[in-house]
């Protein structure tokens, strides 16, 4: 009787090895394909800066080269000098402050209105609130100048905060984090007397921190950018913002000459405020929308 013969088994092969070295070269190709994108980013600002610091010869031969030769402050000198620079940052600042302080109360406000309040016409409301942001904002031009101006406020501080106080993509991003605290929240403070606004103010609204965050940074950096609104605004220069009072400049305000030094150092300065608090403030800004993606 012969034996029966049982097959013999492949040799093993070492697994994953193949897929070890394409999930590397996978790696390898998406973060250079990051890496590229991101100089490509970062390169006309690194341009911006560069050019802040050159002599103007410097500047108008070479205006594409990331290193000054020789490095100068004069720009920097000639912004604070030769034009409103300061004058400029201090209604900036003024503005910004405003209409950031104001933008976070009263879309905080509406938001929570529309996400515990039951009124008639609430639905209606807030589907035109969303409508209002597919509303391009150069179509507001001319009514917002006629309503400024039949109001008696054009031309002034007024003008430039009270039409972006308040926003509609700040309320809808209020009132959807808030429709995500539970309500038994609410309750309890009521059940101790609480009235409404204490319950928004000394409940809610410290609860709602990540998203107040959010908002305090998107509001912040568009009103410190704002430029179109400015145009139908004001006319007095003594008003000028510091996007205003930039266009003014780049628009060949000081005469002659390319004058990159004194425009990109003026511009470079513009952003310094907005990157300190952006990175001040970046970690609560990344939690505020995740927490709000994962809540979505």
């Amino acid at each position: 009787m012969s034996a029966v013969k049982t097959p013999r088994s492949a040799p093993a092969r070492p697994e994953g090895a193949g897929g070890g070295i394409r999930s590397l070269i996978s790696t390898f190709g998406g973060y250079a394909v990051l890496v590229f994108f991101s100089l490509v980013f970062l390169y006309p600002f690194v341009i911006q800066v560069a050019n802040a610091f050159k002599t103007e010869p410097d500047a108008a031969a070479n205006p594409l080269s990331p290193i000054p030769d020789p490095v100068t402050l004069a720009g920097f000198e000639r912004v604070f000098v030769d034009t409103g620079m300061p004058l400029w940052l201090g209604n900036s600042l003024l503005v910004t402050v405003v209409i950031t302080v104001g933008r976070v109360f009263l879309d905080s406000l509406a938001g929570y209105a529309l996400a515990r309040l039951r009124f008639r016409g609430r639905r209606a409301l807030f589907t035109s609130i969303v409508a209002i942001m597919a509303v391009p904002g150069v179509v507001l031009f001319i009514p917002k100048f006629l309503v400024l101006n039949q109001l008696g406020i054009y031309d002034s501080y007024t003008a430039l905060i009270l039409p972006i106080v308040a926003d509609a993509a700040g309320v809808f991003i209020m009132k959807q984090f808030f429709e995500s605290i539970p309500v038994s929240v609410e309750e309890a403070a009521r059940i101790d007397g609480a009235g409404r606004f204490r319950v928004f103010w000394s409940v809610v609204l410290p609860m709602g921190r990540p998203a107040v965050i959010t908002l305090t940074i998107i509001s912040f950096q568009s009103s410190w950018n704002e430029f179109p609104h400015t145009l139908v605004a004001v006319q007095d220069p003594a008003l000028f913002t510091l996007p205003r009072g930039l266009a003014d400049l780049v628009s060949g305000s000081l005469g002659l000459g390319s004058q990159y030094p004194l425009k990109l150092g003026a511009a470079v300065l513009a952003t310094i405020p907005v990157a300190i608090i952006f990175v001040i403030f970046q970690r609560y800004f990344i939690r505020g929308a995740n927490e709000g993606a994962d809540k979505g």
